[in-house]
């Protein structure tokens, strides 16, 4: 994306949010949130923090498997996660 392009794409969407939702409608293999964290270069605690209110709003669920949890963009998320890299492709 060239600067001035994520730069209105930054007025419209907070852009670490709106990128965890691309990560993860573009995730070949299982993500966990440590994972997520270093693809979009941001710290563990501020993805779980964002994460957890995305939960809220039912755009992802957690899936347990043994000690982690899995990440998984729900109906809505990946309804969303599409539009946001329209939005993005058209900017």
């Amino acid at each position: 994306m060239i600067k001035n392009e994520k730069a209105i794409f930054e007025v419209f969407f907070r852009e670490k949010p709106a990128m965890m939702l691309v990560e993860l409608k573009n995730a070949s293999s299982n993500v966990y949130a440590s994972v997520l964290a270093k693809q979009i270069d941001c710290t563990y605690s501020h993805v779980v923090k964002i994460l957890q209110e995305m939960q809220k709003s039912e755009l992802i669920k957690f899936k347990k498997e043994g000690r982690l949890k899995l990440l998984e963009l729900t109906k809505k998320g990946q309804d969303i996660a599409t539009n946001i890299e329209n939005i993005r492709t058209r900017l």
